[in-house]
């Protein structure tokens, strides 16, 4: 219904004269024109000061011309399975108490906080304020095409509608009537309706709920802040304390409560209709955010003596920098976020290098205020890279979808690597002694967590598969092996047997001591990123 009918007049006449602004008391009649609640504030109590005045036996009294709209979101004031009931027993409208001239109950608005939503349906709606919203949004600086606006409200207004609303409820029930609906629309619905045209105007982009740029207002109202307090005692298993949250009134909690709360207790401990504040809403805070953006590619590293991640032991660099780092460091400066997080296929110990085509990674960038990058500013990106660092090259630099990420890690238990391992042995060897390893195919291992691990891996025994192996003789005491393996076997530990906890391993398939000097990731065998034409 996009229009008030004589059905709202007693709604509108209690809650004028308790204080509410004219939007909200379109709220609690359910009205769900867009267009009316973005008349002016003026405007609106002039028109629900005529509707008063109208004569009660018209049939059909409305404020305005019904416009179609899109339907909307209310929030359920009741919890009953009863339907709503006829006007009274004869189908017929009581008499009920008239104003003079509409006056009386005006005044009990005009000038004033609205005593439901705190004002925030009266001084943070106009242009004023949308050009504050906007001034923050440019001068910070994003680069966005859509955006999508959200609304934190302070949870006491949640009581303060409950307590109107049972005002109403009372009213309605003394009159002989009953209400047609148990439900009102949403103030933060209702603000949207207002705020969202003006916005999109200003900032000359389209508002969209799927957006990934994100204006928000965070709204708070000191001077009420205790009036949820009476429900953590009518209803202590609602509010749970949580790590991340600074109070247990949110907004979800309270109104948990209230759903569980009978009416007489609620009445009991709080005013029925509530005041009028002196002071209205504050913004607290104005902000904005912009969707992670993600970028892939693969990364060779040359050195060894460079971790994947930073390597600090007790709040102590042990190195200078690392993969991570040197890839991050431009990216986060190009795109100028905010954070990041690198993911990877796998990772190398520090004394590992990574050849062949690389290692394939991902990084979130989180809040970017760049986000829009063409091919060609991606491949400079990527030769900025490798031109700051001769310890890394990175290649198939792209951006790439947060789904798209969940292919690097698929089936990293089932994607096979490759290694090249220069291996010393205590006793001298002949080609022929490292020959029987070319034969060795799907070799099963039995590996128990590495001790240099074992301070951050749960005890356990992996069985793991040596697919192929072939050998480079070099002399009496060196050899290269070139191994084939499932993902996640530890190469080191199958070379010199990590104290027996690896069966079997070199040293004992060539019946000596046996060592790795160097090892080598050849290949990570996962078809992701996409090859670009670098």
């Amino acid at each position: 219904m996009s229009s008030l009918t004589e059905k709202d007049r007693p709604i509108v006449q209690l809650l004028l004269s308790t204080g509410t602004c004219p939007r909200c008391i379109l709220r609690f009649c359910c009205v769900g024109s867009q267009t009316l609640y973005r008349h002016p504030d003026k405007d609106l109590m002039k028109d629900l000061q005529d509707f008063l005045k109208k004569n009660q036996e018209e049939e059909k009294a409305t404020v305005c011309l019904d416009v179609v709209d899109p339907p909307c979101k209310k929030i359920r004031l009741e919890h009953s399975e009863e339907g709503p009931e006829d006007l009274n027993h004869n189908g017929v409208l009581p008499q009920i108490p008239t104003v003079t001239d509409g006056n009386a109950a005006v005044e009990g608005s005009a000038g004033k906080v609205c005593n439901v939503c705190l004002g925030i349906l009266q001084e943070f709606c106009g242009p004023d304020f949308v050009k504050k919203v906007c001034q923050k949004v440019n001068s910070a600086d994003y680069q966005f095409t859509s955006f999508v606006f959200s609304v934190s409200l302070p949870p006491q207004l949640s009581v303060r509608e409950r307590a109107a609303w049972l005002g109403v409820k009372q009213e309605m029930r003394n009159l002989g009537l009953s209400l047609a609906n148990d439900d009102i629309v949403q103030l933060k619905e209702a603000y949207k309706w207002i705020i969202h045209p003006q916005l999109a105007e200003e900032l000359g982009v389209p508002a969209d709920g799927k957006s990934l740029f994100e204006v928000s207002v965070v709204f708070a109202h000191p001077e009420t802040d205790e009036e949820c307090r009476f429900l953590a005692t009518a209803c202590p298993d609602c509010f749970k304390p949580a790590k991340n949250k600074q109070s247990v009134f949110t907004r979800m909690a309270v109104m948990k409560a209230l759903e569980k709360i009978k009416e007489e207790d609620f009445l009991k401990h709080f005013p029925c209709p509530p005041s009028s504040p002196k002071n209205l809403c504050g913004a607290l805070e104005i902000q904005c955010n912009n969707g992670a953006v993600f970028v892939a590619g693969r990364y060779n590293k040359y050195s060894r003596n460079l971790p994947q991640t930073p390597w600090i032991i007790d709040g102590e660099r042990k190195l200078e920098s690392s993969v991570e780092e040197l890839i991050s460091e431009h990216l986060m400066a190009e795109f100028k976020a905010d954070s990041f997080n690198f993911s990877s296929s796998g990772r190398e110990d520090v004394d590992v290098r990574t050849l062949g085509n690389g290692r394939p990674f991902a990084i979130e960038l989180v809040n970017p205020h760049r986000i829009h990058f063409t091919a060609e500013e991606m491949k400079r990106l990527q030769q900025a890279i490798n031109n700051s660092s001769d310890k890394i090259q990175v290649r198939d630099l792209q951006l790439v979808t947060r789904s798209a990420i969940g292919r690097m890690k698929e089936g990293e238990e089932e994607k096979t690597k490759t290694y090249s391992a220069l291996i010393w042995t205590d006793r001298a060897i002949q080609r022929e002694d490292i020959a029987l390893l070319d034969d060795i195919k799907e070799l099963k291992l039995d590996q128990k967590t590495p001790l240099r691990v074992l301070h951050r891996r749960p005890l356990a025994v992996r069985c793991r598969v040596i697919h192929t192996m072939s050998s480079e003789y070099i002399d009496e005491h060196h050899f290269r092996l070139h191994l084939k393996t499932q993902a996640g076997t530890y190469i080191k530990e199958f070379v010199h047997g990590d104290f027996g906890r690896t069966k079997p391993n070199i040293g004992s398939l060539l019946n000596r001591t046996a060592d790795i000097l160097e090892l080598d990731v050849e290949s990570v065998d996962v078809d992701w990123p996409p090859t670009l034409d670098n």
